[in-house]
C-alpha cells in the first residue's frame, strides 16, 4: 500500500509543473538518521529552541492548563518522536501531583516501541497508552473520554504543511476535541534569514545529504536511474514570506527513467524538484489559521530569543 502511494505522488509530481514530491517520501531507515543529525546541527536551532522552553518552562505551561483539584487528565501527543521535549513537561506534571495518562499517536510503529522504552526507563510510574495510527481516527475514539484532553503538535511540524493545508488540519483536530480541551503547538517563528537558512543549509551538508537522499530512495524503491551527482541542493527563505523551501535541482538537461511507473521524465538545467516547505509564524498567521475553528490563543511561550512559540489554543 504505501509502496503504491509513494508510486502514484511521485508520478503525480514530477508530471506536473513545476514539479514536486511530498516531504513525507524523506523518512525512510536513512532519512530518518540524517534527520536526527540535522536536529543535532549547530545551525539547526529549532529543537534547542524549543526543548529550552520545555526546560525552563514547563511549570508555567501546566499553569495555563488551568488544572482543577482532583481533576484527570490526558496528555495526547501527535507524533511523540523520541519524546526528548516532553519528558520535561511529564516530569513536572508528576511533580504538580497532576493525575493525567500520557497518550502517544503516531503512524511508526517503531516509534512508539522507541518511545514507550525510554519512558520506561526514565519515568517507570508514567500511565502510557500508545495508539498506532492516523491522528485523527484515534482522537475520534479518545474525544467519548470525559477526560479533558491536553494535544501536543510539537517540533513546528505544522510548519511543513502549507497554509491552506495548516487551516485544513487545524479545523479538522478542532473537530475531534471537546469544549474546554487545549491544544500545545509548536512553531517556528519569522526571523531573519541569516538566522533561518543555515538551518537548511548546513556547513556540514547533512541536509544537502538529507534532501538527495530522496532520489536514492526513488533509485532504491521505484528502480529510477537518478544520477545524484546531477543533482544538488537548493534552500531558499524571503523573510517577507515567511516560509524556507527546499528543491532539488538539476545540473544539466537530463532524461530520468522510473522503472517501477514504467515511465520517462525531462528535467531542462537548472530545472527543480520542489520537496519541502517550512513555514514560519507570527500571531497573524496563526490567528488566520485558526480563526475557522472554535479555537482561541491563549497563552504564547518562546525561548529567550523569541525565536521559537509554544501557543496555548483552548478549544472553546
Amino acid at each position: 500500500m504505501i509502496l503504491e502511494q509513494f508510486k502514484q505522488d511521485v508520478n503525480l509530481g514530477l508530471s506536473q509543473t513545476p514539479k514536486h514530491i511530498p516531504s513525507k517520501y524523506f523518512y525512510d531507515k536513512r532519512g530518518d538518521e540524517l534527520f536526527v543529525q540535522i536536529m543535532n546541527m549547530p545551525e539547526y536551532y529549532l529543537t534547542r529552541s524549543e526543548m529550552e522552553i520545555f526546560q525552563q518552562q514547563s511549570a508555567d505551561i501546566i499553569s495555563s492548563f488551568d488544572i482543577q483539584k482532583g481533576e484527570e487528565i490526558e496528555v495526547v501527543e501527535l507524533g511523540a518522536g523520541d519524546g526528548t521535549k516532553t519528558i520535561h513537561l511529564l516530569f513536572e506534571l508528576i511533580r504538580a501531583r497532576v493525575t493525567f495518562k500520557y497518550i502517544p499517536i503516531d503512524i511508526s510503529s517503531n516509534a512508539l516501541i522507541g518511545l514507550e522504552h525510554r519512558m520506561k526507563e526514565e519515568i517507570p510510574e508514567l500511565a502510557i497508552n500508545s495508539l498506532h495510527g492516523d491522528y485523527f481516527q484515534m482522537l475520534s475514539d479518545l474525544k467519548k473520554s470525559p477526560n479533558r484532553k491536553i494535544i501536543l503538535f510539537l517540533g513546528s511540524n505544522i510548519g511543513n504543511m502549507s497554509d491552506e493545508q495548516a487551516t485544513s488540519f487545524i479545523a479538522s483536530l478542532s473537530k475531534n476535541l471537546n469544549k474546554g480541551d487545549k491544544i500545545v503547538l509548536g512553531v517556528d517563528l519569522i526571523k531573519e534569514k541569516e538566522v533561518v537558512l543555515p538551518a537548511y543549509n548546513d556547513a556540514a551538508g547533512i541536509t544537502r545529504d538529507f534532501n538527495l537522499n530522496l532520489l536514492e530512495r526513488m533509485n532504491r524503491e521505484l528502480h529510477a536511474n537518478f544520477d545524484l551527482n546531477s543533482f544538488v541542493h537548493d534552500p531558499e527563505y524571503h523573510e517577507s514570506e515567511g516560509i524556507a523551501k527546499s528543491f532539488l535541482k538539476s545540473t544539466k538537461k537530463q532524461t530520468v527513467e522510473i522503472g517501477a511507473i514504467n515511465k520517462q521524465f525531462e528535467f531542462e538545467e537548472n530545472e527543480r524538484i520542489h520537496t519541502e516547505i517550512s513555514r514560519k509564524y507570527n500571531d497573524s498567521i496563526l490567528k488566520k489559521i485558526i480563526d475557522q475553528s472554535p479555537l482561541s490563543v491563549k497563552h504564547r511561550f518562546t525561548d529567550h530569543k523569541s525565536w521559537f512559540g509554544d501557543y496555548i489554543i483552548d478549544r472553546v
